[in-house]
């Protein structure tokens, strides 16, 4: 049988526990948006019908990597159906032209000169979108060349880092690394390299904003963080946040890629509604969403090595480079977690890493599921493949001995409480040499068409290394006809993350889930909310809805204890209502305990940047063809605890998912 043949259709297999008895939360419920989506009939960004009088906007970017520029509008401004052209003139008075996800270091629009392809110099809006493109087309920009730096190694050479007051990079260690390396047997150095990856989610960056009184503004816009959006439209505009709403029903995909770069996009939209006091909208192409809203990190990471000949791992040093593009973004949040993952999932008594965010005329890059996790950890693997190869031992071997256990201290100081390391790893490894056997075999009767077979584990710390963001509310009402409505900060992406929510408050007010509705997401209901990203989401609007719902629960108890058990949710929400009963609560969750302080950090003070860690491991088998470089996945077996699931099915989906898109970055992509 060919190859071709062999594949047919995927299939796989799923197997999860099962939720407590008699409780929504743990049931394997479809996602509550499903039947709308695979329908169409599910409403995005693009699919909402203009407001009146709305205009379409094109953006004017600039073609050069690094140059000192001059603008002049006059020939778009008299194109057909123009509206108008903005550029950084055309920011008020009162408001300001810098941006930014942590620090302001970017320009709405650009003043005198460009530091990457991509970057707004203007804003075109027209009756029709067709004619706004066309008119951008029209804008003259003259560029003076300037020399520019374009990757990491650039970078290095030309001691292109970011610092800002005196900020020159985050280093983590424990032990003593110099003296663990005199007593290894071997040791190895080397460099690895990664290149970046697409988010492609499946909707684009879009948003459509309308000005109202008074400089009230709405904008409805594709985002995994609205107050950014809120926030930053208020700084461009000069006028309080009070006045600036988001809100986001749902978004086509997101993976990090909507955390930060919808916002720079959604303020420039801004600036023109409001000269213009009509609604603009503004929808990316997808050629110009993947040109311009940064992807995820290529990193350089230097390592060197060492273990005994036993193959335990003694000695470890690495200074990891990412290549930020031209403004910070999140891109040190992103290296910090690349340190903290760069033992893997390995027990390392001595440790230094030191990591450095390179400036360079790309665009700025930013989140991408993981977070520089799957850099660092993907350099991992690379070194103890080759200390293992050097101690003369199968790489598995290697691995499971020197895998963390329940009590082991990781680099940073935090003690592993619950690690299911090992657990996963064994539920995996069984069978592994009946099927390297397979390989083998197959491999001596055939010339050209190779099989391989790998176990590997993973650990990721969830938490925001920001601590700050680990803050979550939630609002809900009860209304007399005993439906209820959520509110909380979260963005649904396709992750499931409403669907979650509605399980959780019906178990706790004992409903069924159809009784429970979330609409959407805006700042006028939760205000101040954390992005939805770094896997926490679940745990804060969870706790922030089930502390919300409780309340409920509590008020309405003696309402349902007079009525007795046989009365229907609608008979105890009436009652509640007569008896002047509030059916409406708030809840507000914080992360507890976690710290990080990185000064004490470097001076070997233990810290506590996650509440905890998800554990996993995954047997992969591929088979390629040695002439033509064609890779088949022949089969993946994965393992993976994510605690007490709230909902398996959406789960599972979510680990297939993230394994298919690793894959696709190592095997597909720069």
């Amino acid at each position: 049988m060919t190859a071709e043949a062999e594949r047919g259709p995927s299939r796989g297999l799923q197997y999860c526990g099962e939720g407590r008895q008699g409780e929504q939360v743990g049931l394997p419920l479809m996602h509550t948006s499903a039947n709308l989506q695979v329908s169409g009939e599910a409403i995005y960004n693009d699919d909402i019908v203009d407001p009146p009088d709305t205009l379409h906007a094109a953006l004017v970017m600039s073609e050069k990597p690094h140059a000192r520029i001059t603008v002049d509008f006059s020939a778009a401004a008299a194109a057909p159906g123009v509206e108008g052209c903005f550029g950084a003139k055309d920011i008020p008075a009162a408001g300001d032209n810098s941006i930014g996800a942590v620090v302001h270091d970017e320009e709405i629009f650009a003043t005198e000169k460009v530091t990457c392809v991509g970057q707004i110099i203007g804003i075109v809006v027209a009756d029709t979108k067709a004619h706004a493109d066309e008119a951008a087309l029209l804008v003259a920009v003259d560029y003076e060349e300037l020399p520019a730096v374009l990757s990491i190694e650039d970078a290095i050479e030309a001691d292109s880092f970011f610092d800002y007051d005196g900020f020159t990079g985050h280093v983590l260690g424990c032990g003593d690394v110099e003296a663990g390396f005199e007593q290894c047997d071997h040791v190895v150095e080397g460099e690895v390299r990664c290149g970046g990856q697409e988010h492609f989610y499946l909707e684009p960056c879009a948003c459509v904003v309308t000005p109202g009184e008074d400089d009230e503004m709405t904008t409805i816009v594709s985002t995994q963080c609205p107050d950014k959006s809120q926030r930053l439209i208020a700084s461009a505009l000069g006028i309080p946040c009070s006045k600036v709403v988001a809100k986001s029903k749902r978004i086509g995909g997101g993976f990090g890629g909507k955390e930060t770069r919808a916002a720079f996009l959604n303020v420039a939209a801004a600036v023109a509604a409001y000269h213009c006091r009509r609604p603009v909208r503004l929808v990316l192409d997808r050629h110009v969403d993947m040109a311009i809203t940064g992807q995820r990190h290529a990193f350089l990471g230097k390592y060197k090595a060492g273990c005994t000949t036993e193959g335990k791992i003694l000695a470890l040093k690495i200074a990891l480079y990412n290549n930020a593009g031209n403004s910070l973004d999140l891109s040190q949040s992103i290296m910090d977690r690349a340190l903290f993952h760069a033992d893997s999932s390995y027990k390392i008594p001595n440790v230094e890493v030191t990591g450095h965010v390179c400036r360079t005329n790309m665009p700025s890059h930013t989140a991408f599921r993981g977070f520089g996790g799957p850099q660092t950890v993907l350099l991992a693997e690379m070194w103890v493949e080759r200390l293992a190869d050097t101690a003369g031992m199968p790489v598995e071997q290697f691995r499971e001995i020197n895998m963390v256990r329940e009590g082991d201290v990781t680099h940073y100081g935090m003690q592993l409480v619950g690690c299911q390391a090992r657990a996963c790893w064994d539920k995996l490894s069984g069978n592994l040499s009946a099927r390297r056997a397979e390989a083998d075999a197959f491999n001596a009767s055939n010339r050209w068409r190779k099989r391989g077979i790998a176990l590997t584990p993973v650990k990721f710390g969830i938490s925001f290394t920001a601590t700050f963001l680990n803050q979550a509310g939630a609002l809900v009402h009860i209304y007399r006809d005993g439906t209820v409505r959520v509110a909380h900060g979260g963005i649904e992406m396709g992750q499931g993350l409403h669907t979650k929510m509605i399980q959780v408050a019906a178990t706790v007010l004992g409903i069924p889930t159809d009784a429970v509705f979330i609409a959407e997401t805006s700042t006028d209901t939760v205000p101040n909310s954390s992005p939805t990203a770094a896997s926490a989401s679940s745990d804060l609007y969870g706790m922030a809805v089930l502390l919300a719902a409780k309340q409920l629960e509590e008020r309405l108890r003696p309402v349902r204890e007079k009525l007795g058990p046989e009365a229907a949710f609608r008979e105890i929400t009436e009652a509640a209502y007569f008896q002047q009963i509030d059916l409406c609560a708030h809840g507000f969750y914080k992360t507890p305990d976690i710290f990080m302080d990185w000064d004490a950090a470097k001076e070997g003070v233990p810290q506590l940047p996650f509440n905890y860690f998800c554990y996993g491991a995954a047997l992969s088998e591929v088979e390629i063809d040695c002439l033509t470089g064609d890779m088949m996945l022949r089969r993946a077996d994965i393992c993976m605890d994510v605690g007490e699931s709230l909902n398996p099915a959406i789960d599972v989906g979510q680990v297939e998912g993230g394994f298919i898109q690793g894959m696709g970055w190592l095997t597909m992509e720069e």
